[in-house]
């Protein structure tokens, strides 16, 4: 389970993308913490002090004349200007630097700039001011054909001691912020990468389906990411290739099988109407074989294509019945009894009755087969199953995984056949949507079709 989930595709990109996360995020705070720590008035002094010349600057009120009459601020702003005159002041100049609205105490200092005000609008400057280091910055104001000058000056020590009072909390902050990012992208990729990948797994159970019986099926490409579209194009591609070789397969096994039973039943004839001929049973027991692997070919030929089947609700018990009489010489010539166990109301099941002829026929005379003389093939019918079990010596383990391959036959096997039974078996298993097994016993061996 574990190493499924480490090789699986959304773990890793979960595993990627909260370590590309984290990584981000830490580099990020390891730059913001280090330009808050290093250059302090730059970050937040400077625009704590843009922020009040602007403030101060939205506040003023002229009266009709269009002169200053008044400042009027929020109250926490009004309040830092009250409360520490001395390191917090504004001044309000006319165009010829002669102050028009001033701070508490800050119309008492001298002029804060010697230079020309237009060429320190939107600068900041820093000079002393009564023998302490200030942090002045202008801005121009227009009224009518007025100009004015907004001034704040800024003590440096109130400037250091509120970008320390501002930064110390952000190291904390940042890993807050970081380990609660963090745990609920991680709670909440899973579910965006289920969605994201929901097309591929659609996709997989669709490719999952398919099997000779529906080769004509097509992965969609809907809503499929257009980097696994060029798979799914040659996927279908490989398909209809697949399906062209299987048609150019059948098609020839038909043929085949078709062209070779006119002759075999011409040379039958031929010898029989040759009396010099010797040993005629050898050749007739040939030439019967050959004739029934030409009809396995045939019968697997047509049980591999879906459409040949004709479904309708068929008695389990009376197909069985029809090939126990089918097989009824067969077994007498082997001193074998063939006996049928069924259950009463057995209900019908829908299947092509043709087919299910067949299966149970090959697996009943491979039993026959298998079977020791006064030995009983018995054939099981319930609800569910089709059991035909045979008293012969049993099937060895290691045989078991290649019993419906086709043409594969037993090294040991003391019986004539082609292979192709039990392969015509499991055609027809599948396409029904059965399940066939197998299994050796103690005595024998047991075939199960369930249905």
């Amino acid at each position: 389970m574990l190493n499924h989930w480490i090789r699986s595709l959304s773990a890793r990109l979960w595993v990627t993308t909260i370590v590309a996360l984290a990584l981000s995020l830490t580099a990020l705070a390891g730059v913001v913490i280090y330009v808050f720590d290093h250059y302090p008035e730059q970050t937040l002094g400077r625009h704590e002090m843009a922020e009040n010349v602007h403030r101060v600057m939205n506040g003023i009120r002229f009266d009709k004349a269009g002169h200053p009459r008044s400042v009027d601020l929020p109250d926490n702003e009004a309040w830092l200007f009250e409360v520490v005159p001395t390191e917090l002041k504004y001044r309000v100049l006319d165009g010829q630097g002669h102050v028009q609205l001033a701070s508490t105490g800050a119309e008492k200092d001298g002029p804060w700039l010697t230079d020309d005000l237009s060429r320190a609008v939107g600068k900041t400057v820093h000079l002393d001011i009564n023998g302490r280091r200030f942090s002045v910055a202008t801005q121009e104001v227009l009224r009518g054909q007025s100009v004015f000058y907004v001034q704040t000056a800024t003590s440096t020590r109130f400037i250091e001691t509120l970008v320390s009072s501002k930064v110390r909390p952000i190291p904390a902050t940042v890993r807050v912020i970081f380990f609660v990012a963090v745990v609920i992208f991680g709670l909440t990729l899973p579910l965006t990468i289920g969605r994201v990948l929901k097309p591929l797994r659609d996709v997989s159970e669709a490719a999952a389906q398919i099997a000779p019986q529906n080769l004509k099926t097509r992965l969609s490409a809907n809503g499929i990411p257009t980097e696994i579209k060029p798979l799914i194009n040659a996927f279908n591609k490989a398909l209809d290739r697949l399906e062209n070789g299987f048609k150019v397969q059948q098609q020839f096994l038909a043929a085949a099988a078709h062209e070779l039973q006119t002759p075999l039943t011409l040379i039958r004839g031929q010898i029989e109407l040759q009396p010099e001929i010797r040993q005629k049973d050898l050749l007739f027991r040939e030439i019967d074989l050959m004739s029934r692997q030409v009809r396995q070919l045939l019968h697997l030929a047509e049980v591999s294509e879906t459409q040949n089947f004709e479904f309708a609700e068929v008695s389990t018990a009376n197909v069985a019945q029809d090939v126990v009489a089918y097989l009824a010489r067969k077994a007498d010539g082997k001193q074998v009894r063939l006996r049928i166990e069924e259950f009463d109301s057995l209900p019908t099941i829908r299947a092509d009755k043709s087919a299910l002829f067949i299966l149970i026929k090959n697996v009943v005379e491979n039993a026959i087969n298998a079977s020791p003389a006064n030995g009983t093939v018995l054939v099981t019918i319930n609800g569910v199953s089709i059991e035909i079990c045979d008293e012969g010596p049993g099937i060895r383990v290691d045989y078991l995984p290649f019993l419906f391959e086709r043409f594969w036959r037993a090294p040991d096997a003391s019986h004539d056949g082609a292979g192709l039974g039990l392969a015509i078996c499991k055609e027809i298993a599948l396409a029904h949507d059965w399940r066939l097994t197998v299994r050796s016993l103690s005595i024998g061996t047991r075939f199960t079709v369930w249905l």
